[in-house]
């Protein structure tokens, strides 16, 4: 009888150094994002159409959204922009690739819409942010964003930490060219 706990604890053992080796190569051929991929598809969970958004029932996901845009219920409600749409865009793209573990995934040519895949630092766990530009007059546009994790059911208020960070610098950017330009 008890060769069964030894058994179960060099089990144990063995498995998590499979797991830390796994994290270890992370993105390498056979670290831990293939592993995510066989598991549970593609890392980069694709394109949403703000306008026709369906929230998830987990809460996993967070949302933020121009006023009369989106048809879910924002967590952020985004403000008009005193920046063109493709200057925005540009802010956008500063602001989440510089953010440790982010990479820009898509850029839509002929739409204002950019995807960026965000890994967290210990798990790798990835998180797709759609971000949608939308023209609001000359010289002026406004935001979405939705950040959502493909894997677990709740993800810790990551997403809805993560937008107010990006919208936060994005502020503080537009403020300062604003500023800049007077």
């Amino acid at each position: 009888m008890r060769r069964a706990p030894r058994i179960a604890l060099t089990a144990a053992v063995l498995a998590g150094a499979g797991f830390a080796f796994l994290l270890w190569r992370g993105p390498e051929p056979g670290g831990i994002d293939d592993v995510y991929t066989a598991a549970f598809g593609p890392a980069d969970l694709g394109p949403v159409s703000f306008e026709t958004l369906a929230r998830r029932a987990s809460p996993n996901d967070a949302l933020a959204c121009p006023e009369d845009v989106c048809a879910a219920e924002p967590d952020f409600v985004t403000p008009v922009y005193d920046v063109p749409g493709a200057r925005l865009r540009e802010i956008v793209a500063e602001v989440a690739t510089a953010e440790p573990g982010t990479e820009q995934v898509y850029a839509g040519l002929r739409e204002e819409a950019d995807r960026f895949l965000v890994r967290s630092r210990t798990m790798r766990f990835p998180d797709t942010v759609s971000a949608r530009i939308y023209g609001a007059g000359p010289g002026r546009s406004r935001l979405a964003l939705y950040s959502r994790s493909q894997i677990g059911y709740s993800d810790m208020g990551a997403n809805r930490a993560r937008l107010e960070r990006w919208l936060d610098a994005i502020a503080a950017r537009v403020a300062a060219e604003a500023g800049a330009a007077s």
